[in-house]
């Protein structure tokens, strides 16, 4: 039974009687007019797609020469189960495979550690050797097929075993296309899968762009993400300003590595969040291109055209998404994706409708795919390049998020970096605010969730089908752990164990010491272990 067919709940207030403004708390107007864009410089502010600063896109023709890469997230329960999940996506036309790990591989603890308990496998897929990435990519076309890895602490170990994996199978690592999130500073920030204390988890970011810039040349060492920025409570300018500033970080950190600034920004891409505000996404979108490439060539100096341009990947939002009519999520996710879309994406995941209830079954993961195929072959979007460009709200909007991003730059720098905004807690607390004031608006009423807080059911919908990981997957885990242990050579995975905690001290490159412990089947609890005996383990300073 409907309780509330034709009407939010009484608490709503009247639409007429309340300031109008985005998702993110922007003031609106009724309507916008050439007025509100009259210092609009279109060579300056906007050109054309593919020209320099890139608001319009990155490519003249986009996605007529090329469609975004759909790239459904997907892991749970043990890398056999996910193996299987990958092929299904492949063979239903998914372009590029994304790994999600689960919590234990996160944090950095083997299966078989007590603090693993319960959660092997739950969230994503558990890994704890080379073993277990032999199995997750077995029989994929790794030099056929971008890769994404989502996962920061712990980054740099896990993709010494892909690399060792995909040497093992004969892949050539100058041909290997992909992505590995290992975006420390936003842990710190936001999502708090956190290994060691913030410096030497960026010498170990720097140590790995160094080896990468020359061995993995098309690989993107890091995808600057400013999605758990927004789904821990950030407004978008937030977003937009947190993700971008982090990006500079990074930049500054490979100079101060010694590398020449158009060898390795070309291989830094950004990950965003695509939330439900259509035109402000979008507009976020823009304006992270065009500030971008200003910053690459009037502060760093940048020379190459691939410095200056910024590519990123997109998700759906998963704050967005409700428990109630979890059928309801299926347009939640059709609009963003399209916001994403006419943002300019290069590859996009787009969130199944029962993410808020579980992990993703096969069926909705299926229908979340097909969101994407429908919006890429049947609206027309992809026509053409940037086709809001001219609108008076978006060009407005656009430019609103630009200064609101810039404002925090100012602040940032005055502070005295990211790295001290990180340990002083400035992001944490701005984060914090905004997602208390998000709140309030929500719990008033003045903000709208259909079949949560408004157009609410006494009676349930549908039931859902849940994919629920049981205990067995984590005693096939730690049973296959127990076994590598036994087999492997002991003596070589404490030497280079040794090796490892020896450089990290002395200062040298850990990146080839790390690849020497995965390639000895030391497993992904003994290295954390050991850098945590170098440089300590982390531990948050709460900010209130």
């Amino acid at each position: 039974m409907v309780k509330e067919l034709a009407k939010p709940n009484a608490k709503a207030k009247d639409p007429k009687e309340t300031e109008h403004e985005t998702l993110s708390g922007i003031p609106l107007k009724s309507v916008y007019t050439k007025e509100d864009v009259k210092d609009l410089n279109y060579e300056k502010d906007l050109a054309d797609p593919g020209q320099f600063p890139y608001t319009r896109g990155i490519h003249e023709k986009m996605y007529r020469g090329k469609l975004w890469t759909m790239r459904q997230f997907a892991g749970f329960g043990g890398p056999e189960e996910t193996n299987e999940r990958f092929k299904y996506l492949l063979s239903a036309g998914q372009t590029g495979l994304s790994t999600a790990f689960d919590l234990p591989t996160l944090m950095g603890y083997d299966s078989d550690d007590p603090i693993s308990h319960g959660e092997v496998g739950v969230c994503g897929v558990a890994i704890d050797s080379l073993e277990d990435i032999e199995i997750l990519y077995k029989d994929l076309p790794l030099d056929k097929v971008s890769t994404s890895m989502t996962i920061n602490g712990p980054a740099p170990i896990i993709f010494c075993m892909f690399l060792a994996n995909a040497r093992k199978r004969g892949f050539d690592w100058k041909k290997l296309d992909g992505t590995l999130q290992n975006d420390i500073f936003k842990e710190y920030t936001a999502q708090k899968t956190y290994l060691i204390p913030p410096r030497p988890a960026l010498r170990l970011i720097q140590d790995m762009m160094v080896f990468c810039t020359k061995e993995v040349p098309r690989w993107n060492t890091i995808s600057i993400s400013g999605y758990h920025i927004r789904e821990a409570g950030a407004t978008a300018a937030q977003e937009l300003a947190f993700t971008l500033a982090d990006g500079f970080a990074y930049v500054d950190a490979g100079i101060e590595a010694g590398l020449e600034i158009d060898d390795f920004v070309p291989r830094l891409s950004f990950f965003f969040n695509a939330h439900i505000d259509f035109f402000e996404e979008i507009a976020k979108y823009r304006a992270a291109r065009r500030i971008w490439a200003k910053r690459m060539r009037d502060h760093y100096g940048a020379k190459s055209e691939r410095s200056l341009k910024l590519r990123f990947h997109t998700q759906t939002a998963g704050c967005s998404l409700t428990a109630p009519q979890p059928e309801n999520n299926i347009v939640r996710t059709a609009i963003e994706a399209l916001a994403g879309v006419l943002g300019g994406t290069q590859s996009l995941h787009t969130n199944s409708m029962d993410e808020v209830l579980g992990l993703p079954t096969q069926k909705a993961a299926h229908i979340a795919l097909r969101t994407q195929q429908i919006i890429a072959h049947e609206t027309g979007v992809a026509n053409v390049a940037d086709p809001l460009a001219g609108s008076y709200y978006v060009e407005w909007l656009t430019d609103e998020m630009e200064r609101q991003a810039n404002e925090y730059f100012a602040k940032i720098e005055e502070i005295g970096g990211v790295m001290a905004g990180i340990e002083n807690g400035y992001f944490m607390k701005e984060i914090a605010d905004s997602a208390y004031r998000f709140e309030q608006k929500m719990m008033s009423g003045d903000r709208h969730f259909i079949g949560l807080t408004s157009f609410k059911e006494e009676a349930p919908g549908a039931k859902i089908e849940i994919l629920k990981i049981g205990p067995e997957y984590e005693i096939r885990q730690t049973e296959r752990l127990k076994s590598l242990k036994a087999r492997r050579d002991n003596e070589k995975v404490a030497n280079t164990l040794q090796a490892l905690k020896t450089a990290g001290k002395e200062g040298k490159n850990t990146f080839p010491c790390l690849l020497d412990c995965v390639e000895a089947y030391a497993t992904l609890g003994e290295i954390c272990s050991a850098l945590k005996e170098v440089w300590g383990a982390y531990r948050e300073n709460a900010v209130l």
